[in-house]
């Protein structure tokens, strides 16, 4: 009986305590980052860049990416134009940045996305794997910067498309 009475305790006491934790969490990603400042020009030139504006919510990480990003401009890798947008602010040492990705083409999140924040032989940077969002037709992607940033640190973008070619270009980060 005492055994029974307890798991009743550590039930009932758990089931308080459980949406209490994920409401604050809830409450937490729902508070939008502060404004990233204006962007330092590309390395190649951009064409009509526009504010953006990321609200999805059909990550399979269940987060809210509502995001204010600040226009990189676009930018040719390989025979494409690609759209390019930074989010969470300046790139700094051992910090997570975002980009978004526009390709030129729809072809459903078939295409592979990658990005690093450093130099192109990828030293000390993880690689993020883009997250294809389907209510706006692009790639979200999440990588950390190096704890040490190199002096010419770029945003390195590698583009698999669907036949298997790779392709790679660079953008200039704010920083």
């Amino acid at each position: 009986m005492r055994k029974i009475m307890t798991l009743c305790l550590f039930v009932a006491g758990f089931t308080l305590v459980g949406p209490a934790c994920s409401k604050k969490e809830e409450e937490k990603a729902a508070t939008p980052p502060a404004p990233a400042p204006a962007a330092k020009a590309p390395t190649a030139k951009p064409e009509a860049a526009k504010p953006a504006a990321h609200d999805d919510g059909d990550h399979a990480d269940g987060e809210d990416h509502a995001h204010d990003e600040t226009p990189l401009g676009t930018v040719t890798i390989g025979d494409m134009k690609v759209e390019l947008a930074q989010g969470h602010g300046k790139i700094e040492a051992g910090k997570e940045g975002h980009l978004v990705v526009k390709l030129p083409y729809n072809d459903q999140g078939a295409t592979v996305v990658r990005a690093w924040i450093g130099t192109e032989d990828r030293l000390q940077s993880p690689v993020g794997k883009g997250e294809y969002a389907p209510s706006h037709d692009d790639y979200d992607i999440h990588a950390v910067a190096p704890k040490t940033l190199p002096a010419n640190t770029m945003w390195w973008i590698e583009i698999q498309k669907p036949d298997g070619t790779k392709v790679v270009g660079s953008a200039k980060p704010i920083m």
